[in-house]
């Protein structure tokens, strides 16, 4: 998302992210990341329930899939971060339109399982 926040900027559109860490693990990583959006904090993990974004088990989150979608990202040359937290905790994508309906509700079944951007910008665009 950071490498298209200036596209993201010109676009009628909020974006937000979700982290069940403490605000001090979240402030940490935005200040790390310049992640420029806002950041929500939801220990309790109330918005990862109410998405159905659970925890993911040992194969999801140790296998083949999961090695394999890191490779990935460093060969583009991305540097996956360190595992903080309950690393088995799994997220997603939900995007929502003005009025409150969701357009995108993407499940993660494995760590790097996310939709691209241009997915998301096209959803928004449509």
């Amino acid at each position: 998302m950071q490498q298209a926040a200036e596209q993201i900027g010109q676009l009628p559109l909020d974006v937000m992210a979700v982290t069940f860490q403490s605000a001090e693990v979240a402030g940490a990583y935005v200040e790390q990341t310049g992640w420029p959006w806002p950041m929500l904090v939801d220990t309790d993990r109330a918005l990862y329930n109410a998405y159905a974004m659970g925890r993911g088990g040992i194969w999801a989150i140790w296998g083949p899939k999961s090695w394999w979608g890191f490779l990935k990202l460093i060969l583009k040359g991305r540097r996956p971060r360190p595992p903080a937290g309950d690393v088995y905790q799994l997220g997603g994508d939900v995007l929502l339109d003005p009025s409150g309906g969701v357009k995108l509700h993407h499940v993660m079944r494995v760590p790097v399982d996310r939709p691209d951007v241009k997915s998301i910008l096209d959803l928004v665009l449509a």
